[in-house]
């Protein structure tokens, strides 16, 4: 089942905004709102998979193995999608781990995690310094409807929850020159050094914990497999967000099947339909 199908300029039909995939899925009262960052509400990290895996697939060939860069290529993209969601330290784990496999000697994984980030915040620092100064306005960097989103379920006293995979010290910055502190403040939780202090699962048991609620009540957005699956784990309503980050309109086919592979209950390319989103999940 799905709801309001929405079009391109030129009439082509870009699929539903809203899919239903299970028709039996959570309807509240909803207490709690969990919500990925990267992908889910911001756009500022659009296109860190080109960063990520081409580094990856560097280090891989530099091992001498006899693999091609398309079969090297085709490994990494499968752990990064599997592994996206969780923080960047477990994607540097595996790479270690493949470059081990190859006979290759590893560096440590938190090395392969600030390499990333130097080569990633060439171009996310620009983003983010034009949010700053005004030069770009939040709107552009963020997924269509999402600041009517967070207001809606925060105006229907939704306690709104954020964790990122990305390091804290940047999903508190980018959150901010986005203008959606606000929002989550003191909520707001992101990957450390220390990786073992910080997971999502975490975030949904204190979630649970803190606010005495059952995981029926929890609603989680994401665009990743983990978020999906640990509010799936915990009984709770799971909205895959499967945004075309290039476009910002119609919904990215590639994350869609990875969503409902992960248990997502609905998919949306975005929350422009927020009134039908809303309805659909049984929030007045």
């Amino acid at each position: 089942m799905s709801t309001s199908d929405t079009f391109a300029a030129d009439g082509a039909d870009l699929g539903p905004a809203i899919e239903t995939v299970r028709a039996n899925h959570p309807r509240g009262p909803f207490r709690a709102a969990l919500f990925d960052f990267d992908g889910t509400l911001s756009l500022i990290r659009r296109g860190w998979q080109d960063v990520m895996i081409p580094m990856m697939v560097r280090h891989l060939a530099e091992t001498g193995t006899s693999e091609t860069a398309e079969q090297i290529r085709a490994v990494v993209e499968d752990f990064v999608a599997r592994l996206t969601g969780r923080q960047t330290i477990y994607q540097m784990i595996q790479l270690a781990e493949d470059v081990r496999k190859r006979g290759g000697t590893a560096r440590e994984p938190l090395e392969y995690k600030h390499e990333y980030h130097e080569l990633l915040w060439r171009q996310v620092g620009e983003r983010v310094e034009n949010l700053r100064t005004g030069a770009v306005k939040p709107d552009e960097l963020a997924v269509p409807g999402s600041r009517a989103l967070l207001a809606a379920l925060g105006g229907r006293g939704i306690a709104l929850y954020l964790a990122s995979g990305t390091d804290l010290k940047y999903v508190q910055d980018e959150v901010d020159v986005l203008g959606m502190t606000e929002f989550f403040a003191p909520h707001i939780y992101g990957a450390l050094d220390d990786y073992q202090k910080f997971s999502k699962a975490m975030i949904i048991e204190r979630i649970l914990g803190d606010m005495n609620v059952a995981g029926s009540e929890v609603i989680g957005f994401g665009d990743g497999y983990v978020e999906i699956e640990e509010v799936k784990r915990v009984g709770g309503l799971a909205i895959g967000v499967a945004t075309n980050e290039e476009t910002c309109r119609g919904v990215n086919q590639w994350k869609r099947r990875r969503l409902i592979e992960a248990g997502a209950d609905i998919i949306v390319g975005d929350y422009r339909e927020l009134g039908n989103l809303l309805e659909t999940v049984g929030i007045a």
